[in-house]
């Protein structure tokens, strides 16, 4: 039988291969797992495109962003998925992207909320973190722990938040529902981009967004995190699991 630590290797794969047949990444963004046997440390790619990493590629790290195991030239950025672990023990999985809709809502001064049901994982308050607040001009990355642990802050407690002028970052409970809470992000962005058009929108209320989340959460069979992954795996090009 494959370890915990291989099937999460491949897992991690998938879930690259699926942000980027879902068009959440291109070139640039990361996905991340924490280490299924020491939450001291988590797994990442080497710096390549998501569409194109494979299982030799992905490397370990401490939650500080050195490298603990694997070669190869790091995304500059692991300090975004170093300092939330570090931060949040529940989670296990973040993503990083540059998604196209979601990027508007960084800039501006209307907030992106949950307008659709299956969107409801995005949570119901997603912050923007704007690095110029307490480190000035910088080049918009997060380049080490100090930037990762002020992004994490704003995280919070939360699922998503926005990077002004740069991305996004999710974290999830599992790698399903980061992908699942990435991939809807940029739903939501493009859906409310689009109504807002318009005139005022009728956003999802807090009440209706805690009941939505329960339910996904659940996981009930053909349901919620797992029926998203599986119709994922197909496009990304892999066989369904079930």
């Amino acid at each position: 039988m494959a370890s915990q630590l291989q099937t999460a290797i491949e897992e991690l794969v998938i879930a690259n291969r699926i942000v980027a047949a879902e068009k959440v990444c291109d070139a640039f963004g990361h996905v991340s797992i924490r280490h299924p046997d020491d939450p001291r440390k988590f797994l990442l790619s080497r710096g390549r495109a998501p569409e194109l990493i494979e299982a030799p590629d992905i490397m370990q790290f401490t939650l500080e962003g050195a490298t603990a195991e694997g070669n190869g030239k790091p995304y500059i950025e692991r300090f975004i998925h170093g300092a939330i672990y570090e931060a949040r023990p529940d989670v296990q999985a973040v993503v990083h992207s540059h998604s196209y809709s979601v990027v508007p809502f960084s800039v501006i001064g209307e907030k992106l909320r949950p307008i659709m049901h299956v969107c409801a994982t995005i949570g119901a308050d997603i912050p923007v973190w704007d690095p110029e607040h307490n480190f000035g001009d910088t080049d918009l990355l997060v380049a080490d722990m100090q930037q990762g642990r002020d992004l994490a802050r704003a995280l919070g407690a939360g699922t998503s938040v926005l990077m002004r002028g740069h991305g996004s970052t999710v974290a999830g409970a599992s790698l399903r529902e980061a992908v699942y809470a990435a991939v809807m992000l940029e739903t939501n962005a493009n859906l409310q981009l689009r109504a807002q058009a318009f005139g005022p929108v009728t956003f999802l209320t807090p009440g209706e967004i805690e009941k939505i989340r329960a339910r996904q959460n659940r996981g009930k069979p053909g349901e919620g995190f797992d029926r998203a992954w599986q119709y994922w795996l197909r496009h990304a090009g892999f066989p369904t699991d079930e």
